[in-house]
């Protein structure tokens, strides 16, 4: 009798440590499982937050222009490839200092910018001018023209008709509603951001991967005020 009673306590307490351990062992995964989904959390909401470098503008000349009787800037327009690479600068002179960047913007589906898609993970855009408004006097300078290759998507080598041809293609099918869809593109439009243009200040365009583009601004530093650097 005593015997069977020590069985049964030694089986309980068998029991009642693999049900400890059950617990604990469950308890970990959920916590494995919590971690890990915040850990998804966090890098959703760090690709729907970022932001990418797409151009840099500097004022490189500003004066008053007596014969117009206006301020006379000239920009130094700096874009960087999808690698961050600067392609060739362009220069712009303007006949005032509120000037705007016109660009097509497409903006894909959020889940594709979560996922981090490898080709639809943040808006893709393309600069098309530079522009100032003023009634009569409005000023516009191309950056990529409609229908062409636009600089820093050239492929070396390639033919240049059947590239070109691809381009007017995909830009085409962007912009069609019913292909859109199709392509899991929320939104294309043509956006203008703008500012006032004025020396001593770094301009710094940044296309957001669930948005658009947006200006930032900085002070140039210290040690290049006064100085030309080539």
């Amino acid at each position: 009798m005593i015997k069977a009673f020590s069985s049964l306590n030694q089986f309980l307490k068998l029991i009642f440590l693999a049900f400890i351990i059950f617990l604990v062992a469950k308890g970990t995964i959920w916590i494995t499982q919590r971690l890990q989904e915040n850990k998804i959390l966090r890098q959703v909401v760090s690709r729907l937050s970022a932001d990418s470098r797409i151009a840099e503008v500097l004022v490189t000349k500003s004066a008053f222009n007596e014969e117009t009787g206006k301020i006379e800037t000239t920009i130094k327009f700096l874009e960087y490839n999808s690698k961050g690479e600067p392609l060739t600068p362009k220069y712009f002179t303007f006949q005032g200092n509120i000037i705007q960047f016109q660009a097509l913007v497409i903006r894909f589906e959020d889940k594709l910018v979560q996922a981090g898609d490898r080709l639809r993970g943040k808006s893709a855009y393309l600069f098309l001018r530079a522009f100032m408004l003023d009634e009569k006097n409005t000023q516009v300078f191309s950056i990529t023209d409609l229908n062409q290759i636009p600089e820093g998507y050239k492929i070396p080598g390639a033919e240049q008709e059947f590239e070109k041809k691809l381009w007017q293609e995909f830009w085409q099918y962007a912009l069609d509603p019913r292909a859109r869809k199709r392509s899991q593109i929320k939104n294309a439009q043509i956006e203008a951001p703008g500012s006032m243009f004025l020396p001593g200040t770094i301009y710094t365009l940044k296309i957001e991967h669930d948005g658009g583009i947006r200006i930032d601004t900085e002070p140039v530093p210290e040690i290049l005020k006064g100085e030309t650097v080539s």
